[in-house]
């Protein structure tokens, strides 16, 4: 038993400068997702919202990028902090991986296999982003033609009008975006309404909330145990289609768009495209006619900007105290 807690000293010794970004990555994966999840005004400012968890995504993929590289460079000697956090802001990239190299007149095998490992979680991300977003324009492209054989634009209401009984509304984004009405909805709702639907499609084109989702979905394929990744998964689309119904809420009566999402919420959307009802319309519909009474924006602005103040700046000291000689 000494033994084994005389070698876990020794590790620690010698590698306790990979501590600070795996505390970061358990705390932007593990504690901080669950408290952000269970919070009361999460729901009530969803753009925010929108933005905590976009930098928890980054937060953890730099943590886990820096503690692999800190793994690969374990001398505990570091260059001066100063320079090296200029190199790393001031000018790129290329600056901070030269202040780390710096005094190495043949960087050796290690210190390349590290800078390798350290790309492979931002790689991993970028890549199956990359995949979604391809998926997501071949389906689109595959639904648009299905929607120029069928289907009628309807100037009046800057929609393509579908033959379909079912009352249904849906946007599909993208270059040559449109929104989508199906004749069911054109009868089953009133002027205001029918408005208030289209606003909210109109949102989702406007916002860009496909490529929102796309990261969403990219980020909770890679793991599916990692609390961060599994609530991002689930929690993104829903809090896209609350911006796109405050968006709507702009232009519309609360009244009128929660008639519409109760009228559309049984319509079926393409998978290439974002739809105004769907599983979601119940709760939206709540959140819709009973508005909290006041906003939280003031503790969500204040732990965007501690995230900021506090965790970037220590992910650059991190960074940038890897050390250039003695590898």
């Amino acid at each position: 038993m000494s033994q084994l807690l005389c070698r876990a000293g020794e590790f620690l010794l010698r590698f306790h400068h990979v501590l600070p970004p795996l505390i970061l990555a358990v705390a932007a994966g593990v504690i901080l997702p669950r408290y952000l999840v269970r919070s009361s005004w999460a729901h009530r400012a969803p753009r925010l919202t929108l933005g905590l968890w976009g930098l928890l995504v980054l937060v953890l993929t730099a943590s886990l990028s820096l503690a692999v590289l800190q793994f690969f460079f374990p001398v505990a000697e570091s260059p001066r902090f100063p320079e090296a956090a200029g190199g790393c802001f001031l000018t790129s990239g290329g600056r901070c991986v030269a202040v780390m190299l710096d005094g190495l007149e043949r960087p050796s095998a290690r210190a390349w296999a590290g800078f390798a490992a350290a790309v492979c979680p931002p790689l991993a991300l970028a890549l199956a982003f990359g995949r979604q977003v391809f998926d997501f324009r071949r389906r689109r492209a595959r639904h648009a033609e299905l929607l120029g054989m069928v289907g009628s634009w309807r100037s009046e209401l800057r929609a393509t009008v579908l033959p379909h009984t079912t009352p249904a509304v849906y946007c599909l984004p993208g270059r040559a975006p449109q929104v989508v009405v199906s004749e069911g909805a054109v009868h089953a709702l009133t002027g205001e309404q029918l408005t208030a639907a289209l606003e909210h499609e109109r949102a989702h084109i406007a916002g860009r909330h496909h490529l929102l989702a796309a990261a969403a979905s990219a980020f909770g394929a890679l793991s599916r145990r990692l609390p961060l990744a599994r609530f991002v998964r689930d929690e993104v689309p829903l809090l896209l289609e609350m911006a796109a119904d405050d968006r709507a809420l702009r232009r519309c009566s609360r009244r009128a768009l929660a008639v519409a999402l109760y009228a559309v919420a049984a319509g079926q959307a393409p998978h290439a495209a974002l739809a105004a009802g769907g599983s979601s319309a119940l709760l939206r519909m709540r959140r819709i006619l009973q508005p909290p009474t006041e906003r939280p924006t003031v503790l969500g602005v204040a732990l965007l900007v501690l995230a900021l103040v506090v965790g970037l700046p220590g992910l650059a000291a991190v960074c940038c105290s890897v050390p250039g000689p003695g590898i």
